[in-house]
């Protein structure tokens, strides 16, 4: 689990390896947002993401990345559950990716 000040402004980071066809799957050409919710509750709010152009060294892993902070996403003390979604060409996946603590 992330953790990260309530002062600091730091981006959230999250690996997307995608696959068509068996393949691999350049997901950047979509448009990735994320949310960030407590407990059992479901997305409501999103909030846009960018991508880092290349996937990690050696890999066909993506990094999704959010800004977070007092300025931009601001997020009270707390365990939050971390979402990504993806508009892609026919899909748009939506996928819980982890927990983030603020403290």
């Amino acid at each position: 689990m992330q953790s990260i000040s309530v002062l600091s402004t730091e981006y959230v980071r999250v690996g997307v390896r995608a696959t068509v066809n068996g393949g691999p799957y350049n997901p950047t050409t979509g448009a990735v947002q994320f949310a960030f919710t407590r407990g059992t509750a479901a997305p409501e709010t999103w909030v846009d993401g960018e991508w880092d152009e290349a996937p990690l060294p050696g890999t066909t892993t993506y990094v999704a990345r959010c800004l977070i902070g007092p300025d931009t996403v601001a997020l009270t003390p707390g365990t939050y559950n971390v979402w990504i979604k993806i508009t892609a060409d026919l899909e748009t996946p939506v996928r819980k990716t982890g927990q983030l603590q603020i403290n």
